[in-house]
């Protein structure tokens, strides 16, 4: 928290003066004797373990090679970890923790390997209970038509985005089922470490690209994932 000294009684003149001179401190409800420089703070970062920093290295092996994470911009709650099972499922299970912005991949003896995760934004989410139809390395993101609708820009991924570092859906993707019927919601990757435990998408659950391809090594087709 930024202190501020308080400022000596003003005549109303000097006031209408100084709000003139300083108007985006005057807006903010702030004024000072001395004009100062509006003091903009960056964002939180975090000292990182060389062994998180080694899961979140660059994959130059990748058929389009993979930066590392920034992951000092991530809360460490939010760092892939080995953790006991607290989801009550029985191994081989993907578990969606909303509340708490937790992706679980339930594994023998009651342990799991928890993930931090961005989730869908407002009017975007989806919960329930499915199965992960089928997976892709690099794949081929197509926005729903409705979604092209909301947003002209997307026009031009109509029939599909190339894969790339930039595609919407990362450097993998699980998809979502419910029966026979494509939810159109995925569990896919994400380069930006801003967005990891915040809703900011359209309703998918987004990983870190190496939280991802982890994620996408461990589970089957055919793998239940309750998103609750």
């Amino acid at each position: 928290m930024i202190s501020l000294t308080q400022a000596p009684s003003m005549t109303r003149r000097q006031l209408l003066v100084g709000a003139a001179s300083l108007s985006a401190l005057a807006l903010a409800g702030c004024a000072t004797t001395t004009p100062q420089a509006p003091v903009v703070q960056g964002p939180t970062r975090y000292n990182v373990p060389p062994d998180v920093l080694s899961m979140y290295a660059a994959r130059p092996e990748e058929d389009f090679p993979v930066p590392a994470a920034d992951v000092s911009m991530v809360e460490p709650t939010y760092w892939r970890q080995e953790v006991d099972n607290p989801t009550g499922q029985p191994a081989g299970s993907v578990v969606v923790d909303t509340s708490n912005f937790f992706l679980y991949w339930t594994m023998p003896d009651n342990r799991a390997m928890r993930y931090g995760v961005g989730l869908g934004r407002a009017g975007f989410e989806w919960s329930g209970t499915g199965h992960i139809a089928y997976k892709r390395k690099w794949p081929v993101w197509t926005p729903p038509g409705e979604m092209v609708d909301r947003q002209p820009e997307l026009e031009m991924y109509r029939h599909g985005q190339p894969p790339g570092l930039l595609n919407a859906l990362g450097a993998r993707a699980l998809y979502i089922h419910q029966g026979n019927r494509d939810t159109i919601y995925r569990v896919h990757g994400t380069m930006d470490p801003s967005t990891i435990g915040k809703a900011v998408s359209s309703g998918c659950v987004r990983l870190l690209f190496q939280d991802v391809m982890d994620l996408y090594d461990r589970v089957r087709s055919g793998s239940p994932i309750i998103v609750a």
